[in-house]
């Protein structure tokens, strides 16, 4: 089975997100919830050359990924889980929680160190907010991530199993959380309690320190409401919001090589992570 898995792990998550991308795509143009500042063209065409420039690199300094990572500390039984006397299942379910945690604490320390934060804040860059900010992420960012994320995943034993299913799950929530799409109000209200939403997330990009400081989940907001980082909503409506970092709103910020270049230009003063200024709505 493991073996299974790493054969085909590329095709899977391929599909995954060919799938999601293109539910979450419709539903931004079905029912959209602000608009766009930027003609989708120009916004589309950086943002896809940075994820296939990311997608390539992955692939060269990272085969297997953290799939292969969680094949070989199964195959050597490395890491707490692979020694415990639990069913499969519960290994499975713990495994899934743990890294939600790991990328909720990693991407907190992506905002509160100077040095990673220049280059997270390419993702915040994107002066519009929709299914392809998702995936514009600095190549450096996403090998650090997977590096980190291979180290979790051999000290915790992941189940194999797992590590596709978060995989999988943690790519699917990045484009749904990143919707430029509208919700009923009641349904957001219930449905933020076990997933991050797209307004729950709107909030993150928001160009006010304060703002950007929180809703810092990917998948399932309680990491947030239970440290103290959850912000319900932004304090100029959604509609009204600015989106981006401040210094690089231009259009010429858009392109690939400005992108790529971006980490190595302007300030990078520390991101201070607040807490909770105002209750849950």
């Amino acid at each position: 089975m493991p073996a299974f898995f790493l054969e085909h792990e590329a095709s899977v998550r391929l599909a995954a997100f060919a799938l999601a991308f293109g539910s979450v795509a419709v539903w931004e143009l079905a029912a959209p919830r602000r608009a766009l500042s930027v003609r989708r063209r120009i916004r589309w065409t950086g943002n896809f050359a940075l994820a296939m420039l990311n997608s390539v690199a992955l692939r060269l300094v990272f085969p297997a990924a953290a799939v292969g990572v969680a094949w070989f500390a199964q195959r050597e039984s490395l890491g707490w889980l692979h020694h415990s006397e639990l069913p499969q299942r519960f290994r499975i379910a713990i495994a899934l929680v743990a890294l939600d945690l790991a990328i909720y604490l990693q991407h907190v320390l992506f905002h509160a160190v100077p040095a990673l934060w220049r280059l997270h804040r390419v993702h915040h860059g994107d002066v519009d907010f929709d299914v392809t900010t998702g995936f514009r992420f600095h190549v450096i960012e996403i090998l650090l991530s997977m590096l980190y994320k291979s180290l979790v995943v051999a000290a915790l034993g992941a189940p194999v199993l797992a590590v596709l299913l978060f995989e999988l799950l943690l790519s699917s929530s990045s484009l749904f959380n990143h919707a430029n799409a509208r919700m009923p109000g009641g349904l957001d209200r219930a449905l933020r309690w076990i997933l991050v939403t797209p307004d729950m997330h709107r909030v993150h990009h928001s160009v006010a320190p304060g703002e950007t400081n929180s809703n810092f989940g990917f998948t399932v907001p309680w990491w947030d409401r239970l440290f103290g980082t959850y912000r319900a909503q932004p304090a100029a409506g959604h509609e009204a919001m600015t989106i981006g970092v401040e210094g690089f709103r231009g259009e010429n910020e858009l392109r690939l090589d400005r992108m790529l270049l971006q980490p190595f230009r302007g300030g990078s003063e520390r991101y201070s992570i607040p807490r909770r200024t105002e209750s849950a709505r």
